[in-house]
């Protein structure tokens, strides 16, 4: 069982490169089925936004998913989202990715006052933008390749209770959680199974990855729903969302070994993807 945490360690400029202001996301297009996304790693906010924002950036970067993007670095074709969860969640449908209720958003009152509808209206614009680079960019994909498999790449909190109270008991939160629910999973099933074995294949710090599926989130996202309605036969989408080990959920400080061994994992799946889809064609 290969140690994943003799990998080379992040750097500072590995985890915080730098983006321009107005970035909306960047997009990194390689001849490869393989496509891997980080849509809330971003922590930006445009200006009009950040004028009535009533959470702080703690607050916001604690429901966000800062490093995710270092992640996916190997995979081929990369998706990173730079604005924040919080001016609009690219995985909510159009209907909830602004977050108006606290109910909408873990109970927190996000706004300083109601946003205008103006400004709503301008934030469901990027998400309909997103979502149409994205179709774009997949049909091309699928054209050049027949099939492709999407990493669909979250982190959650396990300390909800505060920094100093427990995590959440280990039998609900595994360290990785593949949700599989909006895919054919039987479809699937040749490209998914050796995928999360691959994953287990590793150990962190002594211990083998406990990797489960739909335990903690069932994979209900907007972006693989979108994949596998525009793409049912051709596009894989897996869900799939680290338990924050790799950082302090509560200050923001990074774990560097952790987040070595998050990116090495990937890595190291890419072969097992590529030779499943291979087998299905």
């Amino acid at each position: 069982m290969p140690d994943i945490a003799s990998h080379s360690l992040p750097t500072a400029a590995d985890l915080a490169a730098p983006v321009a202001g107005n970035a909306l996301w960047s997009v990194e297009r390689a001849a490869s089925p393989l496509i891997g996304t980080a849509i809330h790693n971003g922590h930006a906010l445009r200006d009009e936004v950040a004028a009535v924002m009533g959470l702080d950036a703690a607050g916001r970067l604690r429901e966000e998913d800062p490093f995710t993007a270092y992640a996916i670095s190997d995979v081929p074709n990369r998706i990173v989202f730079h604005r924040s969860r919080f001016e609009i969640d690219l995985n909510r449908g159009a209907e909830g990715a602004v977050y108006l209720r606290p109910d909408q958003a873990w109970g927190l009152d996000v706004w300083a006052k109601r946003p205008a509808d103006d400004l709503v209206r301008r934030s469901l614009d990027v998400h309909a933008a997103y979502y149409a680079m994205l179709g774009q960019t997949l049909t091309a994909i699928a054209a050049e390749h027949g099939r492709f498999v999407l990493l669909d790449i979250h982190s959650y909190n396990h300390r909800r209770a505060g920094p100093d109270a427990g995590p959440t008991p280990e039998a609900e939160a595994p360290q990785i959680n593949i949700g599989t629910i909006s895919m054919d999973r039987a479809r699937w099933a040749h490209v998914v199974d050796p995928f999360m074995d691959s994953l287990r294949g590793f150990s962190f710090r002594g211990r083998p990855m406990d990797v489960r599926e739909n335990i903690a989130f069932e994979g209900r996202g907007e972006q693989t729903r979108f994949v596998h309605a525009n793409f049912p036969d051709s596009g894989c989408a897996i869900a799939i969302e680290f338990k924050k080990f790799f950082m302090d959920e509560w200050t923001g400080a990074p774990d560097p070994e952790a987040l070595a061994a998050m990116r090495a994992m990937l890595a190291a799946s890419l072969p097992v993807l590529l030779d499943s889809l291979r087998a299905s064609t």
